[in-house]
């Protein structure tokens, strides 16, 4: 049985967008459609779920982590809205994403880097079946992932895929009921450690880690 860990931003555990979101997967009738959104939890990822490279452990990463943490200042996302992504899943994401979130996330793909383990050959060929272009192929061979640095677009899903049918309803239900939550920007002001027990189990919250220097 292998284990992941994966580096997300999640909002804190008593904020009224985590509230909202939690309610949001609950409903019964949205079960059908986030099977997938309830097992991985929600989340921006930020560096994707990974295996551990051999002389790695939990309590490495969590140091590094707090170490990380205390050296890098919080970074609002601007205005976040519903919207549908690629493939027709139902997301909050930035109405325009800033440079310094691209940047942000690209810093902590490269710093843990050195944590994850090289990716099975039958995990890559998984990868390699979806529509990828040469540079995502390059950077699932190179960081295990291919939406990483420039290819990095911040998304907190709130559905598995959906028809195209019932795409613009159900956009138009989120943009409801987490309207009143998303009238100031959301910050990305802490990476949260989520943990995979083994392979399909759902993803667990860990630790907060949250962001504690200041903005030069």
């Amino acid at each position: 049985m292998t284990e992941r860990f994966a580096i997300y931003y999640a909002p804190a555990c008593d904020s009224a967008l985590w509230e909202r979101a939690q309610a949001w997967l609950r409903q019964d009738a949205l079960q059908p459609q986030t099977v997938s959104a309830r097992r991985y939890g929600f989340h921006a990822t930020i560096k994707a779920p990974m295996a551990l490279r051999d002389g790695q452990d939990r309590a490495g990463l969590e140091m590094a982590l707090a170490t990380f943490a205390r050296q890098q200042a919080p970074v609002s996302m601007g205005p976040v809205g519903a919207h549908v992504i690629g493939g027709g899943f139902l997301a909050l994401t930035p109405v325009k994403q800033p440079q310094r979130i691209t940047d942000f996330a690209a810093t902590v793909t490269t710093v843990f880097e050195p944590f994850r383990a090289p990716l099975e050959a039958d995990e890559r060929e998984r990868r390699l079946r979806s529509p990828l272009t040469a540079r995502q192929i390059e950077l699932v061979d190179e960081y295990g992932y291919p939406y990483v640095l420039e290819e990095f677009e911040l998304h907190m899903t709130l559905t598995d895929r959906l028809p195209p049918e019932q795409q613009a309803a159900r956009q138009a239900e989120a943009a409801e009921w987490f309207g009143d939550v998303l009238k100031a920007p959301v910050v990305l002001d802490r990476l949260v450690l989520f943990h995979e027990a083994e392979p399909g189990a759902a993803f667990r919250r860990l630790d907060d880690f949250v962001l504690e220097g200041t903005t030069t």
